[in-house]
């Protein structure tokens, strides 16, 4: 049991995304339609088929269209006949009423004998019922069921509310002597259906009923209607909720299966992330949740749901490609449990193509506006084509379907907020928010402005040359901007201690043993991690601070040290960073160009051979140590990275020319006197 457990261990990642992986689609079966899938044809009279050919299955009969069918039963109503049956304990439960009525309301012995009287001579004739299904009941006959036999009457002939209305008697009081049977009648109506025959003429198998690219006629549309209802009638016959399921479930299955390879073979870091796969599958669920909801309150709303807001999403944390396979994944997954699967996958394929290509350069609010009015013209193009293509006539333009596209683009707004949740529940970050921390005038950077301005200075001089690096080498330049600014925050709580913030001759190390100035100089990393907690800095910045030192020693105290106490043992602790190491494009850049700015300027000359080879030294000596090994860079970008930064340092420490001492022309020499 000891060793399972050890192995589960071992590959706890694997065991948490199968198991997230399993939840999620079990979820999304949770929320599919449980009643039986109805088989639906999509075509409209007057559109053009645009399906294959469609031969007849089986042997079917043709029925009529659902209009067809209401005006027989409303023509059948209006001449049905209404049956009856005597109520003979009519008259004496109201006779039973009256008094108790009598009683409480203290109604007089003489008016109460009156209206005993008058409700007797009531029920000799007798009180008809009048359903409320037949309100124009004085133009059908009545059929009086007495026994086997029944007799015809018209509803003049018996007393009605209306005629005892002066009795000023509650209708309760007075039950109905002469009784509507509805059963009877209805089966009668029934009756009169059957005989006047609901379907025509018959569809035998193998006959075709249209051709593909041909005008769907009224009759077609009714053959059509009735191969769905007598295919959809078969299917419930033999219809499994266990072999549904089963199939969803393995169709799900198959789609994020799919999701996983092309993540597994191009974007296997994204998989590595535990939190960004879980993040993945959400997005997933929350679509199909939203999806699920519209189709319970309106199915003809199914265009309203906000599907695009899933691209948006992962193109602002992600890149195009991966948004572009997530949507697919999605869009197929809600294409088993929509009406017309084809019209929608259309819809919001092209629709979230277009929202990702929208989302390329996502770092304005305003963006999110032209994003959604994308979406809505996209809608609004791909649906006017489709009419314009069936029914060849803008004339059946339903204005409707516009404001469903218009509502669809306002909800895709909620992607800027969701942003936001997205990023404090996944800890993961965008470049909207890069943006908002870049700038100087946060709290933590006029903060480190204020304490230790050398050092404020060299991280915009790391900051501005890493940028360029990382954009001419491949990765986020944005996080690499925002890392450098953000990686020495650390040494605002002992700035004095770091010679860019000394000024004079002083030097508090001079008071200090090799070893405590080591601890000092290698705490401002701990420091900078929690002063970015404090100002409630991305975990991705964070990575920045704890990695720029990597795990190398601080040379200048460590050589010191080894040479002032030779022979005797040392505590390397004291003198190592902690790191990790980088592990990523923009880290190991910010380690590499942090070196060299600050090596660059203990140079007594910054010719070009000394800087070269200062760069050379400083690069070949991260290699050494190991301190790039667990990051993204090759053999060719460390070259272009001495090239780039071969270029650019000269230019910024370059020596300037001495002017000579300008004298005022008016000004007489000395020497000429």
């Amino acid at each position: 049991m000891r060793k399972f457990f050890q192995k589960l261990a071992t590959h706890l990642q694997a065991v948490y995304k199968i198991a997230a992986l399993l939840v999620t689609i079990v979820l999304i079966l949770l929320f599919f339609p449980n009643e039986q899938p109805l088989l639906r044809y999509d075509y409209a009279v007057g559109s053009i088929w645009s399906d294959n050919d469609l031969y007849a299955p089986f042997d079917f009969s043709v029925h009529r269209s659902q209009s067809e069918i209401d005006k027989a039963r409303a023509e059948a109503r209006s001449h049905s006949l209404l049956y009856y049956s005597i109520d003979s304990s009519a008259v004496s439960r109201a006779r039973q009423n009256l008094a108790s009525f009598s009683a409480v309301n203290r109604i007089p012995q003489a008016q109460s004998r009156h209206l005993a009287r008058t409700i007797d001579s009531v029920y000799r004739i007798g009180l008809v019922e009048e359903p409320a299904d037949f309100p124009d009941i004085e133009t059908h006959t009545l059929v009086l069921l007495r026994g086997n036999t029944g007799s015809e009457f018209r509803v003049t002939d018996f007393v009605r509310r209306s005629d005892i209305a002066d009795l000023a008697l509650p209708d309760s009081l007075l039950p109905p002597s002469v009784c509507y049977d509805d059963i009877r009648t209805q089966l009668e109506l029934d009756s009169w259906l059957s005989r006047n025959k609901v379907s025509s003429d018959m569809v035998r198998k193998g006959q075709l009923i249209i051709s593909k690219g041909e005008p769907v006629s009224a009759e077609a549309a009714e053959i059509i209607s009735s191969l769905e209802t007598e295919r959809n009638l078969r299917m419930q016959t033999s219809y499994s909720p266990v072999g549904r399921y089963t199939g969803l479930f393995f169709l799900c299955l198959i789609a994020l299966m799919s999701l996983y390879m092309f993540l597994k073979i191009t974007r296997h870091k994204i998989l590595e992330d535990n939190r960004k796969v879980t993040f993945v599958l959400f997005v997933i669920l929350l679509m199909v949740a939203v999806t699920a909801l519209v189709l319970h309150v309106n199915e003809s709303w199914i265009l309203i749901v906000p599907v695009c807001i899933a691209p948006i999403l992962m193109r602002v944390f992600f890149d195009m490609r991966v948004a572009l396979y997530i949507h697919l994944a999605t869009v197929i997954i809600l294409g088993n449990m929509v009406p017309n699967p084809f019209e929608f996958i259309f819809y919001q394929i092209v629709t979230g193509m277009m929202s990702i290509i929208t989302v390329r350069n996502f770092e304005k609010r305003s963006n999110f506006f032209v994003v959604s009015l994308v979406i809505f013209l996209t809608y609004s193009l791909i649906y006017t084509c489709g009419v314009l293509s069936q029914f060849t006539s803008l004339a059946t333009i339903n204005p409707m379907r516009y404001l469903i596209f218009f509502l669809n683009a306002l909800l895709t707004l909620l992607a800027y907020p969701l942003i936001f949740i997205f990023e404090r529940l996944f800890g993961m970050v965008t470049n909207l928010t890069l943006m908002e921390i870049a700038s100087t005038s946060t709290p933590a950077l006029r903060e480190l402005s204020r304490n230790a301005p050398g050092t404020f200075q060299h991280s915009m001089q790391v900051a501005n040359i890493s940028e360029d690096i990382v954009s001419e080498i491949g990765g986020n330049p944005l996080l690499a901007r925002v890392g450098a600014l953000y990686h020495d925050i650390g040494k605002m709580n002992s700035s004095l201690y770091f010679t860019e913030n000394q000024s004079g001759d002083f030097n508090p190390h001079d008071e200090l043993d090799y070893e405590e100035s080591a601890r000092i100089i290698t705490q401002h990393v701990p420091d900078g991690i929690d002063l970015a907690r404090k100002y409630h800095l991305p975990s991705s910045v964070v990575d920045f601070i704890r990695t720029h030192h990597g795990t190398t020693f601080t040379g200048y105290f460590y050589a010191k040290q080894k040479e002032t106490h030779p022979g005797e043992p040392i505590d390397t602790s004291a003198f190592r960073y902690a790191g990790p190491t980088p592990f990523s494009t923009e880290t190991a850049i910010v380690m590499i160009v942090d070196s060299v700015e600050a090596a660059c300027k203990s140079l007594k000359t910054h010719d070009k051979e000394n800087m070269d080879r200062l760069i050379d030294n400083i690069i070949d000596g991260k290699i050494k140590q190991k301190q790039l090994d667990n990051c993204d860079l090759t053999f060719s970008d460390i070259t272009r990275i001495r090239q780039m930064l071969k270029t650019k340092l000269p230019s910024i420490y370059h020596v300037r020319i001495a002017y000579p001492e300008l004298k005022d022309p008016e000004q007489k020499d000395p020497k000429s006197e």
